[in-house]
């Protein structure tokens, strides 16, 4: 069932209003695949462009994204996030790894808020390094855990 309609198919945000208030928190991930010249230019550390530091400014925007998440997708509730902090590295074969970890103490959980904070800094990424080549990829967001409230998640994966 889905929680953000009705019984008479009306969209409507979800009360919370009786829910106990937990420890939430959850991790997304997004991966951001950059054509082979480019990826070799961050071999050594650090890439910047013209606009700046890149994972840098990445962790910045991604950030701010989490925290703006209630004005972005129209049901989230607005949340004072108590933190939010990104992670961004290279992986394999010029891949771009962002893991965006948020919590807060509330009613309602903070997907939504680590899979935004994940996707602004993956946007922020092909933002900055545009540029350099249009051959950038955003790859998959997805969420690889939650924890507080009625259930607990971990992404297992298929293979």
């Amino acid at each position: 069932m889905l929680t953000h309609v009705s019984q008479s198919d009306v969209p409507n945000m979800v009360d919370v209003g009786g829910k106990e208030v937990t420890h939430r928190t959850a991790v997304a991930e997004a991966w951001v695949q950059l054509p082979e010249a480019l990826a070799a230019q961050f071999a050594d550390g650090e890439l910047r462009t013209k606009k700046g530091p890149v994972f840098h400014t990445a962790i910045i925007a991604g950030t701010m994204g989490a925290k703006k998440t209630s004005e972005l997708i129209p049901f989230c509730h607005p949340l004072g996030l108590e933190d939010c902090k990104l992670d961004i590295s290279m992986g394999p074969a010029g891949r771009v790894r962002i893991l965006c970890s948020v919590s807060v103490h509330h009613k309602t959980g903070v997907e939504m808020e680590a899979l935004t904070g994940a996707s602004v800094a993956a946007l922020t990424v092909y933002d900055m390094c545009k540029s350099a080549s249009r051959g950038i990829v955003i790859e998959k967001v997805h969420l690889l855990e939650k924890r507080g409230g009625k259930s607990d998640y971990d992404f297992a994966p298929t293979g």
